[in-house]
Parts: structure tokens; C-alpha cells; sequence
């Protein structure tokens, strides 16, 4: 507990062999992360642990180097990844030194690290990048990315010093159950030297008023802090040195602050609120199937009325292809040469003596007469598509 009386005696040595907590399932999620990052690329360097991580990239003579860089409650937020030297490419920004791709623009808890930075190896090889501009440093160590707290200051001797560390801090947000547990389970100094305060059970006392956000944009105020407690300030020196070595009775002290019990109430009302919910949503889950599967016989029927729509107009096409002036004019001017050649047919037959005169007559009158009919025909369609087509011609 010497985190909270960084100078009372003893409180390191009650906490120094008790052993380390469990790992969260955030924390879990986050070194599977890891190990895919790890697996999938031998040649990466961990730059600081469960933090920052590095690999060396070369393509047409040119090395650059990607960093990836995970923030506090990763995988939960996307991870932050740039390039150095600056180079210009279609997955970068317009400074050339964030990958702003949508694989990591929409990096939720299933996607998979290792297979997206493999991904944009293989874009990166597909289309080599250009070189943007020298640089003497990487650019992340002087501006950190939107929304990301400062991390620890790490002394490399080929990298100029990180600058000094904000002094406002960032709250994550975690539950009050592992918050508590960790508090007591580890030692813990006075204050972290990287800026993060994530393992206290209360928020810190601000000016203004602290919101904390969930995914689905939730927003949730927390209770406020007094600047001092009454039941402590009563207490002497030795009474507080005491209950700092007594960790079951400051955790009990700390239990019954109204603040944490808020606290508690709120997150039990939230949680019962959500299993309503839940079993809401199981209630019209039925309803909701039944609707699917609707939608699907609609989407196939649909499906079948689209192919015999698409069957009939190409029938429809071939129709109007065949009655167009042009093919009917084509068509009478065959027929009419084919009733010509059948009369021609039957006249060198009479001449030769194989039809008798009245068979000649009767058979060779009604084929020249539709011959000329044809030609008739023929002449005058020609006539109304050479009109219809000066008509329309374009002035």
C-alpha cells in the first residue's frame, strides 16, 4: 500500500511477496494479439514490453521500418501504426507516416494483428512505397497519435529522448473488483512514471467533470471525489500509519466510501438493465428468424423472376430485331425473288412439255401475281423508311 502513504514504514514488505493477480481478459486478448504479432513475423523487435514493437521492411533497396504501437486497452482500441521514413502510398496518410488502411481503421477485438501488418507487407510489396522526405527521428516520438496517452521514456542509443511527458493523465476504465484486487496484490509507486493511471479503484479529483465512454457511446459520470475525507482526517499519524499496515482494515474503510458504493450500485443496475435487455432480444430472436427466412424466399423468388425477365426480353429483342423495316424489307425482296424463280420454274416446264396448258395458266398467274404483290410491297416499304429517315435526319 505504499502507493497511497508512499513514506510509511512497512508498507512495501506487506505486499512485496504476495503474489501476482490474475490476468484480466483484456489482458489475455492482448498477449494472444501479441503472439500473433510474433509468429507471424520473426524478424520483430519489442521496443518496450506489451507496448511498442518494430519491423524492419525492405523493398526495391529502400528499409523502412513499421512501428506498431498498442494503446493501454488494446484490443479493445485499434492499434496505432506508422513508418519511418515518411514514404507516400495509397494505405498511408497525407504526412506519409500513419497506415491508415481499413483494416485498421476498423480493428475491433477478432481482428487479427499479425495477418493485417502481413497484409500491408504484401500490399507494400505489390506497390512499393516512395520516399516522402528525410527525417533524423521518428516522428512518433514527438507527436503522439490522436487520442493516445504518453508512454514511458525509453533510452536508445540510436534515438534522440523522448521530450517531457504531459502532466495530465489519462483514466482507463476498469472494474472495481480487479481494481481492488490488484491495488492490494502488488507494490505499486507513489505515482506511474508513464503517465497512465489505470489501476485505481476511484477516479482522480478533476476540475471538470469525468465522463467515462463505453464502445456503444454510453457516456457515464462518475461520482465525485471529495478533497478530503472526514473519517480520515479525524484519525492521527500513528491510526493511519497503523490502518496502512492493517490492509484488511483499509480495505474495509475503503469498501464503505459512498462514492464506491455508487459505484457498485450503478455497474448492478447497468448489468441488471443489460440482462433485460438480453432477454428481450432472445424473446424476438423467433421473430426475427421467421423474418430472415421471408426475406430469403422473397430474395429467391426475385432471383427466378429476374432470370425470366431477362429470358423474355432477349425474346423480345430478337422480335423487334425481326420486324424492323430494314429485315421485313430484306424479307420481301427474298420473296418476291423466290415466287420470280418458281414461275420462271413453271414456265420451262410448260415449254418442255410437262404441265398441260390449264395447270400452266393457273399455277404461273397466281406466282407472278405475288411477285409483283412482293415487289409492290417492297418498293413502297422503301420508300416510307427513306421519308422516315430524312424526317429524322439532324438539321
Amino acid at each position: 500500500m505504499n502507493w497511497l502513504f508512499p513514506l510509511s514504514k512497512g508498507g512495501g514488505g506487506s505486499a512485496a511477496g504476495a503474489p501476482l493477480p490474475p490476468l484480466t481478459s483484456l489482458q489475455q486478448q492482448k498477449q494472444r494479439q501479441i503472439e500473433s504479432l510474433r509468429s507471424a513475423h520473426a524478424a520483430i523487435a519489442e521496443i518496450q514490453k506489451d507496448v511498442e514493437y518494430r519491423l524492419p521492411f525492405t523493398v526495391n533497396n529502400l528499409t523502412i521500418n513499421i512501428n506498431i504501437l498498442l494503446p493501454p486497452q488494446f484490443p479493445q482500441e485499434k492499434p496505432v501504426i506508422s513508418v519511418f521514413p515518411p514514404v507516400r502510398h495509397h494505405l498511408m496518410d497525407k504526412q506519409g507516416v500513419y497506415v491508415t488502411c481499413p483494416l485498421v481503421s476498423n480493428f475491433t477485438m477478432h481482428s487479427d494483428l499479425g495477418k493485417i501488418i502481413q497484409s500491408i507487407l504484401d500490399e507494400f510489396w505489390k506497390n512499393p512505397p516512395v520516399l516522402a522526405s528525410s527525417s533524423t527521428s521518428f516522428p512518433y516520438l514527438y507527436s503522439k497519435p490522436p487520442g493516445m496517452p504518453p508512454y514511458a521514456p525509453q533510452g536508445f542509443p540510436f534515438l534522440p529522448p523522448y521530450p517531457p511527458q504531459e502532466t495530465s493523465r489519462a483514466l482507463a476504465p476498469m472494474s472495481v473488483a480487479e481494481s481492488i484486487r490488484s491495488s492490494y496484490a502488488t507494490e505499486k509507486p507513489a505515482a506511474p512514471s508513464y503517465g497512465l493511471i489505470e489501476d485505481l479503484p476511484l477516479p482522480v479529483p478533476t476540475a471538470e467533470a469525468v465522463l467515462q465512454v463505453g464502445q456503444n457511446g454510453f457516456t457515464y459520470k462518475m461520482p465525485d471525489v471529495p478533497d478530503t475525507f472526514p473519517e480520515l482526517s479525524e484519525l492521527s499519524i500513528s491510526q493511519l500509519t497503523s490502518m496502512n499496515e492493517q490492509e484488511e482494515v483499509l480495505l474495509e474503510q475503503f469498501v464503505n466510501l459512498p462514492q464506491l458504493k455508487q459505484v457498485i450500485t450503478d455497474r448492478d443496475e447497468l448489468v441488471t438493465s443489460i440482462e433485460e435487455l438480453a432477454k428481450k432480444n432472445l424473446l424476438l430472436e423467433p421473430s426475427l428468424e421467421a423474418k430472415r427466412q421471408t426475406v430469403l424466399d422473397k430474395y429467391e423468388q426475385l432471383t427466378q423472376m429476374k432470370a425470366s425477365f431477362e429470358k423474355k426480353m432477349q425474346r423480345q429483342h430478337e422480335l423487334s430485331e425481326s420486324c424492323s423495316p430494314s429485315a421485313l424489307q430484306a424479307r420481301l425482296k427474298v420473296a418476291a425473288h423466290e415466287a420470280e424463280e418458281e414461275s420462271d420454274t413453271i414456265a420451262e416446264d410448260f415449254l418442255e412439255g410437262k404441265t398441260e396448258i390449264d395447270d400452266f395458266l393457273s399455277s404461273f398467274m397466281e406466282k407472278r401475281t405475288l411477285c409483283h404483290c412482293r415487289r409492290a410491297k417492297e418498293e413502297k416499304l422503301q420508300q416510307a423508311i427513306a421519308v422516315h429517315s430524312q424526317f429524322h435526319a439532324p438539321l
